[in-house]
């Protein structure tokens, strides 16, 4: 029976930035099931459209992008830059969980450059905590059997807020699936021009190469996604991933 995985992670367009090479490979070499989810629907990444307006273009975005990996995409409708650690994201993550039931999932470094990426990360490691616990979020899906495996992504650019490198515990090489990552991103082209005016940043998907470049160069391979798995109590301590696929300490 095939793994199903899932990531968590606060926007349209982060999973392709941060582990949709590592999520190809799973699809293509392991037979995984793959569901990609969104704190939101990304209804701040325009200067000149409404909230609804680009939020129904990035969700539409996202779908287009998990269906070049047959993945399945969610969005739990938060809004931008209002994430917070609370109990209506922390059950609609955990009621996910339960729904899909993943063997591993991914979700944002603990430390990043914006809130939101780290408010995710908080709710996620602690719905995978809940999810096997009967009395918590009663009703919806049944409590998972197990927590299941978390991994944290690269935060973006791999620095914490003061710049600082992080280096991942562990590196996969997605020099094979480098080009499908490059695809799902170019997927979300509305980001674009969002991206060069808030952030100064053009040809965003030549920036993801780049950086999947620096991690490569630090496995010894053409391009590769960083990760950290959470060993802490009560998290599964074998890391699965790394033998489902290769890892390069």
């Amino acid at each position: 029976m095939s793994d199903t995985v899932l990531s968590i992670l606060s926007h349209p367009d982060d999973a392709e930035f941060l582990c949709a090479g590592t999520m190809a490979r799973l699809a293509k070499e392991r037979d995984c099931k793959i569901h990609i989810a969104t704190m939101t629907a990304g209804d701040c990444g325009s200067a000149t459209q409404s909230p609804g307006e680009i939020a129904a273009i990035r969700k539409n975005e996202g779908a287009q992008a998990a269906a070049i990996i047959n993945a399945k995409y969610h969005c739990l409708e938060e809004k931008d830059l209002l994430i917070f650690y609370a109990q209506e994201p922390l059950f609609k993550i955990t009621r996910l969980i339960r729904e899909v039931n993943p063997k591993f999932l991914f979700t944002h470094y603990p430390s990043d450059y914006m809130p939101d990426h780290e408010q995710t990360s908080l709710l996620v490691r602690a719905a995978a905590f809940c999810a096997p616990v009967p009395n918590f979020c009663p009703g919806g899906p049944p409590p998972t059997k197990t927590i299941p495996h978390l991994y944290y992504c690269d935060p973006i650019e791999g620095t914490n807020p003061f710049g600082s490198a992080i280096e991942p515990q562990f590196l996969i090489d997605i020099t094979s699936e480098l080009e499908t990552k490059a695809n799902m991103l170019a997927a979300h082209a509305s980001q674009r021009d969002w991206l060069l005016k808030q952030h100064g940043l053009d040809h965003y998907v030549q920036a993801m190469k780049k950086f999947a470049y620096n991690r490569g160069t630090l496995a010894g391979v053409q391009a590769a996604e960083g990760f950290s798995q959470h060993l802490g109590h009560s998290y599964p301590q074998d890391n699965i991933l790394a033998n489902l696929l290769g890892a390069i300490s």
